[in-house]
């Protein structure tokens, strides 16, 4: 069984709207092209310090980028 992370995001669509690609947002916040598209999956929980890295490329509070999504 695949491994369920509890934190969601809304990366992918934020740097669609913005135009970047996955290579030149991985540049700009210090990550592979690779872990930028396992972040936008929810396969990968960056850290904290790439998590706010994230969000202040966006201009935007953390937690309008990562969310807890609640175990039901």
């Amino acid at each position: 069984m695949a491994k369920s992370f509890p934190i969601i995001n809304n990366v992918k669509e934020l740097r669609e709207k913005s135009g970047i690609t996955q290579s030149d947002l991985g540049e700009a916040v210090g990550v592979t092209r690779q872990t930028v598209a396992a972040i936008e999956q929810c396969r990968y929980s960056p850290s904290l310090e790439t998590a706010f890295r994230i969000a202040r490329i966006f201009n935007v509070d953390i937690g309008e980028v990562f969310q807890w999504k609640e175990e039901s």
